[in-house]
């Protein structure tokens, strides 16, 4: 399904939307449901990729097919990796065949893992069979994706010896390993982060029946702070639910997006984001995400659109997403007459004038090159393709966008 949005202009009154729990926080505490039935979730995300999870970790089959969730991937393959008697075929789409997974493959195997690869050394499909991991030290690269991290804190409680994890030269989206230690101390674990070491402590016995309220999803925030950016001075959305003080990276988008103009406030878990001046067109955007390369995307095309110049570093993780997302930002980029140019971890937008109007945006199965594209239509109409895939991560976006302004056709 294509979407042709027209040039369109957000209502002059601030619209209210509810934003579905953040995918990040569901998705490591249904993990830990899976290893604690006490813990209960509310307000967890309804993406794909939360729903794949739900599935893959009540599924009884010989095959586990996670599709396009990357997350999930990651996060099962160390899951069963430790689930004794139980063998499992891990598999996903076309693309995640060709993402890398041998760094978290042979720290698993540290421990005393069996995992095998069906196909290609170092991608999936894998071929877990589940053991008692008794080993409790292992060292991984810190400059790689988080979840590797993650993933092996999450089933470090329930290892016998619980787990010694170092890592090794700088690290990479710390924010998202933070948030993963929280949870874990939330329901009880107790955990060290020392210099590079963390060190998760044995809970065998389970835990006490609780209940966790997620966040929403500071990554589907950042689509409408590039509305509010993109439109007039005093032009606000209000969006619910959110935390002052967030477990989420992408929550930095607060102060980032001041460099746009765009205010934000909190009252009574609300979050309300307001126009508040223009930005000059000889104003340089630079900033540092590796702590939160997911809103790479976005802050990219918020800066196409007001025609401003834009260096972002930090972005290495996105060569290995569900696309190669720099590679993808350019040539669509392009397409709009933009200047673009990349590396392995950066990217330099040049300033542009205006933006080629009715260009059809390739979106590579990948829902964050469709939602962060779609706030262009408040300056030229544009066409997404494939716009069902916002699905992966929020599946009423486009309802969303219809309720503060926009019009488009399928």
């Amino acid at each position: 399904m294509d979407i042709h949005l027209q040039k369109s202009e957000l209502y002059k009154e601030s619209v209210t939307l509810e934003i579905t729990g953040s995918k990040s926080e569901t998705n490591r505490l249904l993990l830990l449901q899976a290893l604690y039935p006490a813990l209960r979730i509310e307000n967890a995300s309804n993406s794909d990729d939360s729903k794949v999870m739900t599935q893959a970790l009540s599924s009884n089959t010989l095959v586990v097919d996670i599709h396009h969730a990357g997350t999930a991937m990651r996060f099962l393959t160390a899951y069963f990796a430790m689930k004794a008697g139980k063998t499992v075929t891990l598999t996903g789409s076309q693309r995640m065949t060709e993402r890398p997974i041998e760094i978290l493959v042979n720290a698993l195997d540290v421990l005393g893992a069996d995992i095998s690869y069906q196909n290609h050394n170092g991608f999936p499909p894998l071929v877990i069979k589940g053991k008692s991991l008794v080993k409790h030290k292992v060292s991984l690269q810190a400059n790689v994706s988080s979840q590797y991290i993650s993933a092996l804190l999450l089933i470090a409680p329930q290892l016998k010896n619980g787990l010694e994890l170092t890592l090794q030269g700088t690290m990479t989206s710390v924010p998202y390993i933070k948030m993963t230690l929280d949870l874990l101390e939330q329901i009880g674990v107790e955990t060290t982060f020392q210099n590079q070491v963390i060190t998760v402590f044995p809970k065998p016995d389970g835990v006490e029946q609780q209940t966790i309220v997620v966040e929403s999803d500071w990554s589907s925030a950042s689509y409408f702070y590039s509305c509010v950016a993109l439109s007039s001075v005093g032009t606000s959305i209000t969006l619910k639910s959110y935390k002052k003080t967030s477990l989420q990276g992408d929550s930095v988008l607060a102060e980032l997006y001041k460099e746009f103009g765009v205010s934000s406030k909190f009252r009574d878990h609300s979050l309300i984001l307001t126009k508040t001046e223009e930005v000059e067109k000889d104003t340089g955007i630079a900033f540092n995400l590796a702590n939160a390369p997911d809103i790479a995307q976005t802050i990219t095309v918020t800066a196409l659109g007001l025609g401003l110049s834009c260096d972002l570093t930090g972005l290495h993780t996105l060569k290995i997403k569900e696309t190669d997302r720099l590679e993808a930002l350019k040539t669509e980029i392009e397409k709009l007459g933009g200047k673009i140019n990349v590396t392995e971890s950066s990217l330099h937008l040049a300033k542009n004038e205006k933006c080629n109007p009715d260009i059809s945006i390739a979106t590579y199965n990948d829902h964050r090159m469709a939602m962060a594209f779609a706030p262009l239509a408040l300056k030229i109409p544009i066409r997404i393709e494939d716009a069902s895939v916002v699905s992966k991560s929020y599946p009423e976006f486009w309802d969303d966008l219809k309720r503060i302004g926009f019009h488009f056709n399928k």
